[in-house]
């Protein structure tokens, strides 16, 4: 019997013609921790203050491959000073191919800094714990709630005439 859902089907000369995405690979693109009040910073009694800062860039390095960036920068501050600074920048390469272009921006800036996020909190809570700290488990981000908020902000600031910002979330 006859399935009713549509599939897409490979072309004569055998080129496949249905959306795919997949990761290629995942790295760690730059790292860097400072503790610069060591040792006195273990002798702080004070818990600090601390301040996490996301960004996510996209490339295209080759035909049909995007690059995704996610940037984690997190500060912890007392009134001694600084405990500790880390950068993480985190990357990943994605195959996609035969996707429409308006599907390709939100994976690139929703669904795959998702993906690569469990994966970067591993590395940044290690490199945390390895300068002499309790290790930073990040609260999960709702990756796509946020591609969205820029989406409306960036859309009412076209709206009022302004320019849009794109490539960044």
């Amino acid at each position: 019997m006859a399935d009713d859902a549509t599939t897409t089907e490979p072309l004569a000369n055998g080129a496949d013609t249905s959306p795919t995405i997949g990761l290629i690979t995942q790295y760690v693109k730059d790292l860097s921790f400072e503790n610069p009040n060591a040792p006195a910073v273990y002798q702080w009694q004070e818990q600090p203050d601390i301040d996490v800062q996301f960004n996510i860039a996209s490339e295209k390095p080759g035909e049909d491959v995007y690059e995704v960036s996610l940037k984690i920068e997190v500060k912890a501050k007392t009134a001694q000073g600084t405990a500790f600074a880390t950068e993480l920048t985190y990357g990943g390469l994605f195959g996609i191919r035969n996707v429409p272009d308006d599907q390709i921006h939100p994976f690139l800036f929703a669904e795959a800094p998702r993906l690569l996020f469990p994966f970067a909190r591993r590395v940044l809570a290690d490199a945390i714990r390895d300068g002499g700290f309790q290790p930073l488990i990040l609260d999960p981000i709702d990756f796509n709630g946020l591609y969205l908020q820029q989406l409306a902000a960036q859309q009412a600031e076209q709206a009022q005439g302004g320019e849009p910002v794109i490539g960044n979330a």
